[in-house]
């Protein structure tokens, strides 16, 4: 059955990717985005689909549709970008949220919100499981994204338990692809776009922190497999993959991969950068029968792919606006 869906932050990294999917399953799709860290290269390949709406809309103020359901993607999500108006990031995180899930009231609307494994901070507990509370500094640096992510959950649990709207919270943990903006400042991007410059590999602290990166494609199947699981099943649920990997071995794999000479350097680590990131996913093996399928080297090699022809036709791409 064709569905109307609207995405917030369509025209991002993980939106755009999103509103493809849901396109080839035969939905209807409303793309929702203010373009403050989306991009409508991103989406271009689907404005000829008569069943694909671009809408430049914040959602910090109300949006009024008539939908089935809704995946709230809407906040910038690498430090560089929420960092830089941590104001703005908080009322993305709320307002939207209220917003949204007030939409999805008026409209018995089905509705998911991408959170993310920041909500865990920097964790005392390894791997996560989504019972943890986590360990978050709430006047950090990081703390317009971690507590907005909190909060958010706190709203969206709220209005299910108050107004008895469905909802689906997500924990989103690193993940990477194509379509990643080139110049935020996270890891993979930073370190492919530097290898494949030749440029030095900045590597903040010794290297030794961990992360776990889940291709783009595997965190999309869970997220629609969250979004149509069972009723009655709200989580939050981690979606990422548990292969654990240092951010020095992720560096030299990168320099492998490229064939760059680039050499390795450290820098201070920033203030309350976590030391472990790692989903504990026995939750979505069992309640939606998922799990990562892309191998780490398959994953950087398809995102290598898509950076290296950006720099081919777009060489000045590093040194244009980052913001709009």
């Amino acid at each position: 059955m064709r569905k109307r869906v609207l995405v917030t932050g369509g025209a991002g990294f993980l939106g755009s990717h999103l509103c493809e999917r849901l396109l080839k399953e035969g939905h209807e799709v409303i793309c929702l985005d203010n373009y403050f860290t989306g991009n409508k290269e991103n989406i271009l390949h689907l404005l000829d689909n008569p069943y694909f709406e671009l809408v430049r809309h914040d959602v910090i103020s109300p949006y009024y549709a008539e939908v089935d359901q809704i995946y709230n993607l809407a906040c910038p999500a690498s430090p560089i970008h929420y960092q830089y108006n941590p104001i703005k990031t908080v009322k993305t995180s709320v307002m939207g949220a209220i917003n949204i899930l007030g939409l999805a009231k008026r409209v018995k609307a089905r509705v998911l919100q991408a959170s993310t494994s920041e909500v865990y901070g920097d964790p005392l507990v390894h791997p996560q499981k989504e019972s943890y509370w986590g360990h978050v500094n709430p006047i950090g640096q990081r703390a317009c994204y971690d507590e907005g992510k909190r909060c958010a959950e706190t709203l969206f649990l709220g209005y299910h338990t108050q107004n008895s709207v469905e909802v689906k919270i997500m924990r989103i943990f690193n993940t990477y692809g194509p379509r990643m903006h080139p110049n935020d400042g996270r890891v993979v991007s930073n370190f492919i776009m530097q290898a494949l410059r030749g440029k030095d590999i900045t590597v903040y602290g010794d290297g030794m922190q961990t992360r776990s990166f889940c291709y783009v494609d595997d965190n999309i199947e869970g997220m629609v497999r969250l979004m149509n699981s069972r009723e009655g099943f709200i989580g939050p649920v981690n979606i990422g993959n548990p292969h654990e990997v240092t951010i020095l071995d992720l560096a030299e794999r990168i320099i492998d991969l490229t064939g760059s000479k680039s050499q390795i350097v450290c820098k201070p680590q920033p203030a309350d950068d976590p030391m472990q990131r790692q989903p504990d996913i026995t939750m979505a093996k069992g309640e939606l029968g998922w799990e990562p399928v892309v191998p780490l080297e398959v994953g950087l090699m398809k995102t290598i792919e898509y950076f290296s022809g950006l720099l081919k036709t777009n060489p000045k791409i590093l040194h244009q606006l980052v913001y709009r």
